[in-house]
């Protein structure tokens, strides 16, 4: 028989953390649901907080990929299922550990199986559903999320999502006269929680100096040549 001795805390804080840890560890070895806060990119943090047990839909790989960058720069793990165009380069920009993730790009008709197993035994998994997601399916991932105290991130829409996640608007800076280089992507992200609510910011994803952050609104660039997309 194994057991678990709690090493000596200096204070309150730590002694509650490591029993929060013990917990934890006991419900995934009971199998008993649980759910907990995950690292959220700052950029986020105000429009949404990550929690385990739950699934969040996104519009475009890049949100996925600003999603992922708060547990996986924590040291989580991750999975990428069905993104074949997922950009490592513009992933790591965000500050997502690519060696703690696994890419499956072309999981074909047996995404559903791949992408449960993966949630087995990651605590992160993105997934792009080749057609529309029934409950049924919703269902059977919503479970094994609780379960195994993992998180779901669709690229496309997902039953029942804890919150969703969408471009407004887009417009890249940098390019003068025709020529140039991209060096900022600004956005409007809007996100709906379960309960209806919406709310919206002004985001670089990245911004010039290549960092994920709000707009400041008290100082504004002028951007004369900014490329607008959809």
């Amino acid at each position: 028989m194994t057991v678990t001795t709690l090493p000596t805390a200096r204070n309150t804080e730590e002694r509650l953390a490591h029993i929060q840890e013990l917990r934890q560890r006991v419900h995934r070895m009971q199998g008993t649901a649980t759910s907990r806060p995950l690292p959220t990119l700052p950029a986020l943090s105000e429009l949404i907080r990550l929690r385990t047990g739950a699934s969040y839909a996104v519009d475009r790989p890049g949100l996925a990929m600003a999603l992922m960058a708060g547990p996986s720069g924590a040291g989580s793990w991750s999975a990428v299922v069905g993104v074949s165009d997922f950009g490592l380069e513009a992933a790591a920009g965000f500050g997502v550990d690519l060696d703690r993730t696994v890419l499956v790009p072309e999981p074909g008709d047996a995404w559903l199986e791949v992408a449960a197993a993966l949630i087995d035994v990651l605590p992160v998994v993105v997934v792009r559903p080749p057609a529309k997601v029934t409950q049924h399916q919703a269902a059977r991932l919503a479970s094994r999320l609780r379960q195994r105290d993992a998180l779901l991130i669709s690229v496309g829409d997902w039953p029942h999502a804890e919150g969703r996640l969408w471009v407004e608007e887009s417009s890249w800076i940098g390019i003068g006269r025709g020529h140039g280089r991209l060096t900022g992507h600004r956005l409007r992200v809007a996100v709906q929680s379960q309960t209806g609510r919406q709310r919206d910011a002004e985001l670089w994803l990245p911004g010039e100096d290549l960092q994920a952050k709000v707009v400041d609104q008290r100082v504004e660039r002028s951007a004369p040549y900014a490329v607008r997309a959809g």
